[in-house]
């Protein structure tokens, strides 16, 4: 069984699992179990759409059974029995508009997989292809993608890595659907109707098709493939044919690739919106708290420049019993050794600090240990988050 399993999915899904627990363990002791409520929220949001998948399948789709199409139930137990799944999920055929897909669900410890009708129709002269479609699916099951991957989910936006781990477990799949094909050839014709359509895939040379895995080896195509979740369909092709060795990508790809998170099914240029935002999102986060920062550390630079000064003054009424007329006149600098400007207010011994990022003010208040101690408000348009501690935003009231 360890043949049907692509070696980068066993490598990349213990790192990215192991990756997974610990950010989702870091996010639980760092938000205090806030995010638990977080994913309860999710926990509940996710039954409820599971639900209405699984209803409208069950309400809508024809399930499969001895009595009920038994051609395509005799292949899907056949393929069950080969993968070695001795209890055999819910098989369905649903109405899919014409498109050639099947999906594998799980809700409640109960699983399915699912048959759209273009699938059944496009293989109706090759049966055998119907196999390859549900041991894709089983893959998915039998590998426990779905509930696993939600332990990964922090780390799955990663780029390269993300890719590489959706596109290994893409390739396992391939592999099992392989196992339950009776060849190599019937698995690749299978796939070739997701290439030529429902009618077309019949007359293709699938030597010739698996041949366009050449192309992959351009900067795009490497670039695109590295963002996706899917393998190319040649290379898909290839392998179920048991071409060993497949065209290598353009090295410079990865650099690109590098700076994109991996964006899902949807590809590299959806990617790159999500960058653009990411981007956009911490800038306007990232811009106004530097902003803060700096001004705070100048603001704290001008609160210990102007410690002296206030010293000064506060001996001076504490020795006189009288309030200073001004810093010049008890032979004070009005200009502090970071720059900013004093002035005192002799109506209230107010002192004000002038700097280019904002204006403090200090205003004194008796202490019983020091005699005279200051409040220090930071006056408009500076907010709490700029200012140093100690000092609080609010109208200034002179005593």
């Amino acid at each position: 069984m360890n043949e049907w399993v692509h070696p980068r999915e066993r490598t990349l899904g213990a790192v990215t699992l192991g990756l997974g627990t610990l950010v989702w363990l870091g996010l639980i002791v760092g938000t205090l179990g806030v995010v638990l409520a977080v994913l309860l929220l999710g926990f509940v949001l996710y039954v409820f759409a599971q639900s209405a998948l699984v209803a409208h399948v069950r309400g809508n789709g024809v399930e499969l059974s001895a009595e009920q199409f038994p051609d395509l139930h005799g292949q899907f137990t056949n393929c069950c029995e080969k993968l070695g799944m001795t209890q055999a999920p819910e098989a369905y055929v649903l109405q899919g508009g014409g498109v050639l897909n099947a999906f594998a669900a799980q809700f409640l410890g109960r699983r399915f997989v699912v048959l759209l009708s273009g699938v059944v129709d496009a293989m109706q002269a090759h049966p055998d292809g119907v196999r390859f479609y549900v041991g894709h699916e089983l893959g998915h099951l039998k590998r426990g993608h779905a509930l696993l991957d939600l332990l990964r989910m922090p780390v799955l936006w990663l780029p390269l890595i993300g890719g590489a781990y959706a596109r290994a477990k893409e390739t396992t799949c391939d592999l099992h659907g392989l196992a339950c094909s009776s060849s190599g050839e019937s698995a690749a014709r299978a796939l070739a109707a997701l290439s030529a359509g429902p009618q077309r895939w019949q007359h293709m040379d699938m030597a010739a098709y698996a041949r366009q895995a050449r192309h992959g080896k351009g900067f795009w195509m490497s670039f695109h493939e590295l963002t996706s979740g899917y393998p190319w369909l040649t290379k898909r092709v290839a392998r179920v044919l048991g071409n060993a060795s497949l065209p290598g990508r353009n090295p410079l790809a990865y650099v690109l690739a590098f700076f994109i998170p991996y964006a899902g099914r949807l590809g590299g240029a959806f990617g790159a919106l999500i960058l653009v935002y990411v981007i956009g999102v911490l800038a306007a986060v990232a811009i106004p708290q530097y902003k803060a920062y700096t001004t705070k550390a100048k603001l704290m630079q001008a609160v210990q420049a102007s410690e002296p000064t206030r010293a000064a003054v506060a001996r001076k009424y504490l020795d006189d019993g009288a309030i200073p007329e001004s810093l010049a006149s008890i032979g004070l600098a009005e200009v502090a050794a970071d720059g900013s400007r004093l002035q005192l207010d002799p109506e209230g011994m107010v002192v004000s600090v002038e700097t280019a990022s904002g204006t403090l003010v200090f205003t004194p208040r008796r202490d019983e240990k020091l005699g005279i101690a200051w409040d220090c408000t930071g006056e408009s348009p500076l907010t709490a988050q700029q200012l140093p501690a100690g000092c609080v935003v609010g109208e200034v009231f002179k005593r």
